[in-house]
């Protein structure tokens, strides 16, 4: 597991992902000041009980979601923010957060 440092980094920006938009492992860990992606993936598995983050708005670089067991409840909450998802399952290029 990351260092308390890097899960506060972690836990910030994915609090700023805009509701409709999703972003990625790999963008969130460059970010911070030193997390990798895997750090990430392990922070949105790890997170507290009651938490109020968006973490159905992190996917892979594939901007496919990761094969876990809430990807469905994932796929769901993303759709129900309107993102759509192309015939192979991907997120469009342009809802990628940041700019």
């Amino acid at each position: 597991m990351a260092r308390p440092e890097l899960l506060e980094q972690i836990y910030t920006i994915v609090d700023q992902i805009p509701a409709g938009r999703v972003t990625t492992y790999g963008r969130i860990a460059a970010m911070t000041e030193g997390a990798t992606p895997r750090m990430v993936g392990s922070a949105m598995r790890h997170l507290p009980d009651g938490h109020e983050l968006p973490w159905h708005r992190v996917i892979a670089a594939s901007l496919k979601l990761a094969d876990h067991g809430g990807a469905a409840r994932q796929h769901q909450k993303l759709r129900d923010e309107g993102v759509a998802f192309d015939a192979k399952g991907r997120v469009p290029a342009h809802l990628v957060w940041p700019d």
